[in-house]
């Protein structure tokens, strides 16, 4: 870890930086629970643990005053009518923000606070989302044939909560319906909260 001021790059044609000190590779297995078609889930998985997406991760103390950054890259694809997408997390010091700025790609911000608001965003090449404290997120790819790269950065303290994503869900998912990407209820969502 640096002790000193430092720069990496984030040159085209994939946005990978030059630098980082976590590579995170998270691939259909470790999706379990998160798509809706369980039957196209199953069946896909048995023919191949494909790559979903990947976080190259600048890491830096996880205290107040630090700031955490990286690249999110992902890929394209569908389980079933579902964009590929992210597991999504709160972060554990609810009260903290991320900003993210899309390099490459077409996708959507799926978000929501616990209180039950929620908000969906597009997300393509030069658009920054600046996520308030409070609001989970998760990336979806709606690009049928693009990766969705985006840089991010959060605060150093604020962790990740990926429990109550994986228990949960998000009340809005983002599927492919007559060619086109369509914003719909999550019916999971619905029946496992009453």
């Amino acid at each position: 870890m640096q002790t000193t001021p430092f720069c990496y790059q984030l040159d085209k044609p994939d946005y990978r930086p030059s630098s980082y000190d976590n590579h995170i590779q998270r691939t259909l297995s470790s999706m379990k629970g998160q798509y809706v078609d369980q039957e196209a889930y199953g069946q896909m998985l048995a023919e191949d643990d494909v790559l979903l997406y990947e976080v190259y991760e600048i890491l830096r103390p996880e205290i107040s005053g630090e700031l955490m950054s990286g690249v999110s890259i992902v890929h394209p694809g569908k389980v079933g009518t579902e964009y590929f997408m992210t597991k999504g997390h709160y972060h554990s010091v609810l009260d903290t923000a991320e900003i993210y700025y899309t390099h490459q790609g077409f996708g959507y911000m799926v978000m929501e606070t616990p209180e039950g608001d929620w908000a969906v965003e597009e997300l393509y090449p030069g658009r920054v989302l600046y996520i308030l404290p409070r609001w989970g997120h998760r990336s979806v790819n709606a690009s049928p044939t693009e990766d969705l790269v985006m840089y991010f950065i959060y605060p150093g303290h604020a962790g990740h909560d990926y429990g109550t994503i994986e228990e949960k869900g998000f009340r809005k998912l983002v599927v492919e319906r007559n060619g086109r990407p369509e914003i719909i209820d999550n019916p999971r969502w619905s029946h496992a909260n009453g």
